[in-house]
């Protein structure tokens, strides 16, 4: 017997031991976590806020589609943020404010008076607004793995009646027990003991924190017993009001896609589209609701089960005295109330995409998840989707089964910022992206490259070199030699470079690289952009190697800049969880290509949109837009390219196969399309040809090269870096009527 109780009293004993040691395990788990816990938060994403001004080009439907992006609500008359009243072309607008890097815009009453294409007035109780800004639209998040995304609130912003109705509902004695309940956890054993199953919990809100915090779903007694222990102690450490803000921003309250909704702030904006603090007595109820089941309760799914418990939820409240009956009476004759603005946010994976490489080049996963960054960004919702209409709208036409596949990247032509970017025919899917990652052989869209290499060195060559557009036949050491020919499989003889270019010649743009030197050219793809290796052999002048629609936005961006290089960029600022600024991309650029030899170039662009491979684009743009670009074709029709600008915007569009198939298109009969498509209804300005110092205009005979006379045949007015004009002279004397050719009109000539 003495033995026995010796045994029992070192059983004891151990177990003692290793029960302390496991509590003071939880108690450090908890004191070590809890708060880090509280401040996990995703980065998010924003577009490019609307700059609103006199003047401003912008549509009525365009402001339409970016206040339905945003999520304002329709009304007859604005009371509050998030409000827009529409009579046409005046829109009255409640703005919700923003903070932005280092400034406020506040939150305003406006009236914004627009035109058919501009903004005529914007006025603030009377007064003329110079500039405003709308509050920019989430776009998207970057979340952890288990995909939680939350907006922070601070308790004293809850209100009131949302709180009351929380612990009137899921623990009315809250502020009395000490993390558990005791009638709470009777109640449940005997509901559980009647089924025969585990139907109940009586979780306090405590409990309810810590098992979603520390503990899996699993429902066992020992988990069951841990969770007691943990909500004891979390209430050891923790006062009362800590506790409760930590679970109105933890609890889980829905699901869209991917992405968990936790905490009542973001279901706010979720469910409602509308701050936690300005939400209705009806939309709390509804809330404090779904804690019980939000997919059982999901207004969206199950409208009228949502409503039931809603009501029972304001049952409830009356009963604890939290509203009168009458005001239950009127939120239970109200409408669910839900927004139903189109769903924007991570509906842009491609562009999504292109940020996070962007950020993770300089910020750790756990920064771009747990900080609660605030990424500011180029995006343009009214660009992105004139650029996926267009898409759409051409590649239905081309191939309506969906086997074609298409990529495009828009640039702003003065910052170098990516404005808009498609991926795919499904521009919602986030696979993969071909904007970033199809690699192809780029055709002729790489023959700038050639040119430009050549109109650098203007004491050889200038536009009106002759150049041999013939047959030629380039041994090889691994195989068979190489043997470029033209699209028309026709030799043109000589041509003038210019032509050569415009036309897109292979076989004088082969010989042309070939004088040039591969390595020249391949130096000057380098200099325009392109940083990975390319294939220095022959075939490199007529696009060989493998090139993404991206690759090419870079090596058009700059060509468009005047030979100025800038990394596109997505990102303008990124802001701390405290709105302070931590960083800044600053617009940074540097000279890679003399000037004179890009306004050549850009000319020999501006020439295959005239007259070129280009040309077909002159019945689908208006006819005040000039715009200069190139397409491109691989062998047997496997990709079709086209890059181009105008004055304010850049871009390409590829279109090819996922398994490298035959399309049976050109540049100009497919990529093209797309792209003057949208630019027909993008763009806003036309190619502001400037003439930089150092370029003389003269007269030149297109047929030979020669410098003739006004009036003389063939003639027209050809730009030339100073002293390399053509030094041959036709017999033919200046003539009355002057030149009439698209470049000189393009100086009112």
């Amino acid at each position: 017997m003495k033995k026995a109780r010796s045994l029992l009293l070192k059983l004891f004993l151990v177990s003692l031991v290793i029960g302390t040691g496991y509590v003071i395990y939880l108690d450090a788990r908890i004191t070590a976590t809890f708060t880090d816990k509280m401040w996990e938060l995703p980065a998010k994403v924003y577009a490019r806020p609307l700059e609103l001004y006199v003047g401003a080009d912008l549509r009525p439907e365009d402001l339409a589609y970016e206040l339905e992006v945003l999520g304002y609500r329709k009304v007859t008359l604005t009371r509050k943020p998030g409000q827009v009243a529409r009579n046409r072309g005046r829109f009255e607008i409640y703005t919700r404010g923003f903070t932005f890097p280092g400034e406020r815009e506040p939150a305003r009453r406006v009236i914004v008076d627009i035109g058919p294409t501009k903004v005529q007035a914007i006025t603030e109780s009377g007064r003329g607004v110079d500039l405003m800004r709308l509050d920019p639209a989430q776009i998207g998040g970057i979340y952890p793995t288990h995909g939680e995304d939350r907006v922070l609130v601070r308790l004293d912003n809850v209100p009131e009646t949302l709180l009351q109705g929380l612990l009137a509902v899921e623990d009315q004695r809250f502020y009395q027990h000490w993390g558990f309940s005791i009638t709470g956890i009777a109640r449940a054993a005997y509901s559980n003991l009647v089924s025969g199953r585990v139907v109940a919990g009586g979780s306090t809100i405590t409990q309810q924190l810590v098992k979603n915090y520390y503990l899996t779903p699993e429902r066992t007694i020992v988990r069951k017993l841990n969770e007691v222990l943990m909500a004891v102690l979390l209430e050891l450490h923790y006062d009362k009001d800590q506790i409760l803000e930590s679970y109105v921003n933890e609890i889980y309250l829905g699901q869209e896609g991917p992405r968990a909704i936790h905490g009542f702030a973001l279901a706010a904006r979720h469910y409602f589209d509308t701050p936690l603090e300005q939400l209705g007595l009806h939309q709390q109820a509804l809330l404090v609701g779904m804690i019980k089941g939000p997919s059982l309760y999901n207004p969206r799914r199950n409208p009228e089960r949502a409503r039931e418990r809603r009501n029972v939820v304001l049952d409830v409240m009356v009963e604890q005295n939290v509203i009168s009956a009458e005001h239950a009476m009127v939120a239970k004759a109200m409408p669910l109330d839900l927004n139903k603005a189109p769903k924007i946010r991570d509906t842009f994976p491609a562009y999504l995409e292109l940020v996070r490489r962007q950020l993770r080049l300089e910020y750790r996963e756990e920064q771009l998840t747990q900080e609660g960054l605030k990424i500011l960004t180029a995006f343009d919702p009214i660009i992105q989707r004139q650029l996926e209409r267009s898409t759409g709208a051409v590649m239905d036409k081309l191939d309506s089964a969906g086997g074609l596949e298409s990529a495009s990247v828009v640039t702003r032509l003065d910052s170098g910022e990516v404005a808009a970017l498609v991926g795919g025919r499904r521009f919602s899917y986030a696979g993969f992206n071909r904007a970033l990652d199809a690699r192809r052989p780029a055709g002729s869209l790489l023959k700038p490259a050639v040119y430009l290499t050549a109109l650098e060195q203007a004491d050889t060559y200038s536009l009106a070199s002759v150049l041999d557009d013939t047959a030629l036949t380039v041994p090889s050491r691994q195989g068979d030699p190489w043997q470029p020919r033209n699209f028309d499989r026709t030799e043109h003889g000589d041509v003038l470079l210019y032509q050569a270019l415009a036309n897109s010649y292979n076989l004088a743009t082969a010989r042309l690289g070939m004088d040039l030197g591969i390595d020249n050219v391949a130096d000057m793809l380098r200099r325009l952009g392109i940083e990975h290796a390319v294939p220095r052999v022959p075939a490199l002048s007529l696009g060989a190697g493998e090139y993404s629609p991206l690759d090419m936005a870079v090596l058009y961006q700059t060509i468009a800049a005047g030979g100025f290089r800038s990394p596109l960029r997505s990102i303008r600022d990124v802001v701390d969880a405290h709105g302070e600024p931590e960083k800044r991309y600053e617009l940074l650029y540097d000279r890679q290509v003399s000037l004179q030899a890009v306004y050549l170039l850009q000319y020999a662009l501006l020439e295959v949109m005239q007259n070129g491979t280009g040309r077909s684009s002159r019945a689908l743009l208006p006819e005040w837009m000039t715009v200069a670009g190139k397409t491109g074709t691989t062998n047997e029709g496997r990709d079709s390219w086209f890059a181009g600008f105008s004055g304010d915007l850049m871009a390409v569009t590829w279109l090819g196969r996922d398994d490298n198939g035959v399309t049976g298109l050109t540049g100009s009969s497919g990529a093209l399309q797309v792209w003057s498509h949208f630019m027909a209804r993008a763009s806003k300005r036309p190619l502001n040809y400037n003439m930089p110092s150092g370029i003389e205009v003269s007269v030149i005979d297109s047929s030979n090269g020669y410098r003739t006379g006004v009036g003389c045949p063939n003639a027209r007015s050809v730009p030339f870096i100073a002293g390399s004009e053509p030094r041959g002279k036709t017999q033919c004397a200046p003539k009355k009527g002057g030149i009439r050719d698209w470049f000189e009109s393009l100086f009112g000539g």
